[in-house]
């Protein structure tokens, strides 16, 4: 009989991991604001097409500069075995993430007949734009980025150890 031992991180090793990568999402966030704010400001300078879809073009190039942030900074250890289906559900889950932030404006504008520019402004970029982010943290790190498969028993590994040894040696000619 084999004895295990536990060594799952105790619950505040975890928050504090989950904090530092709270801290991580925040920051690839903030600058994923300034690129869009940028961007947005540039377009804006131009004349034609290019100030119709000025908020547009921004948020793309956003969404582009957080991924890139998410996949080789913050989630940078984790699975990256499907790039396809990684950046298939992370547009899904950003393009979700925003009607969020856009339905809490539709819905103080339309249902609570909030029609002052400052509140409008709070609804989206406060309580939306929080709403949104909640959203996309939990959605990114359960489905998008998600972490390495762990191997639940130890006896698993000192098996394929004892398979992989017993297996002839095979060289390349």
């Amino acid at each position: 009989m084999t004895a295990t031992t536990n060594t799952r991180p105790s619950l505040s090793q975890r928050l504090r991991g989950l904090s530092g990568e709270v801290i991580k999402f925040g920051v690839v966030g903030l600058v994923g604001v300034v690129v869009n704010a940028g961007v947005f400001w540039v377009c804006l300078k131009g004349d034609g097409l290019i100030h119709s879809l000025a908020g547009f073009i921004a948020t793309a190039v956003a969404i582009g500069t957080n991924y890139l942030g998410y996949r080789y900074w913050l989630y940078r250890e984790r699975d990256a075995a499907s790039r396809k289906r990684e950046i298939t559900l992370f547009l899904v889950f950003s393009g979700i993430g925003m009607l969020i932030e856009n339905g809490i404006l539709a819905f103080s504008v339309h249902v609570l007949h909030y029609t002052s520019p400052g509140s409008q402004l709070f609804a989206k970029n406060v309580v939306g734009l929080a709403a949104g982010t909640v959203f996309r943290f939990f959605s990114y790190r359960t489905w998008v980025f998600k972490a390495m498969p762990e191997l639940a028993e130890p006896q698993v590994v000192e098996e394929a150890e004892l398979l992989l040894a017993a297996e002839p040696a095979q060289y390349a000619k």
